[in-house]
């Protein structure tokens, strides 16, 4: 993304984000505009506390509960989606890497891989048709064990297990 389509994006983020918190009575300060930049800075998923060490280390004065009662404000707005890991944790990705893509997230390590498929918005948009189901969002994920975990949890067989007695 350039910087023009960037500093494009922002402004609109900035206002969509706006709106929802005037729809909800409340206003946009500037602990919560720096909250929403820095959530579109952050690079990939994080926790809540990631984001609050990203800040303090970029030379914001944030409090931790200022950032707990922001995310959900994010998240209701359609700026931010959530998602619960194999470790049962939320993790945050915000909406601009959110295109045609999912998560396999491996439940032993917690990795979290991304891959993009071309078709799947069209597919589950057309799941919704056929339906008649109006989808608000779309979060795409995949629980299981990578390659590496599966290799250490499977049983690992022996010349003994081939034997068959008589």
């Amino acid at each position: 993304m350039d910087t023009a389509e960037n500093s494009t994006n922002t402004v609109e983020f900035e206002k969509q984000f706006e709106d929802y918190l005037k729809s909800c009575g409340l206003r946009l300060t500037r602990k919560r505009l720096d909250v929403l930049n820095q959530v579109f800075e952050y690079p990939g998923h994080f926790q809540t506390e990631d984001l609050l060490v990203q800040m303090r280390r970029n030379g914001y004065l944030v409090s931790r509960p200022t950032i707990y009662r922001t995310l959900p404000l994010l998240v209701q707005s359609g700026l931010l989606t959530e998602f619960i890991d194999a470790q049962k944790n939320t993790r945050y990705e915000s909406i601009h890497s959110l295109r045609e893509h999912a998560h396999l997230i491996c439940l032993r390590c917690n990795q979290i891989v991304e891959f993009k498929e071309p078709g799947i918005d069209a597919l589950q948009k057309a799941v919704c048709e056929a339906h008649g189901f109006k989808a608000v969002r779309f979060r795409n994920e995949i629980i299981g064990y990578c390659a590496e975990c599966q290799a250490e949890i499977e049983p690992q067989t022996s010349d003994a297990d081939d034997e068959t007695t008589a």
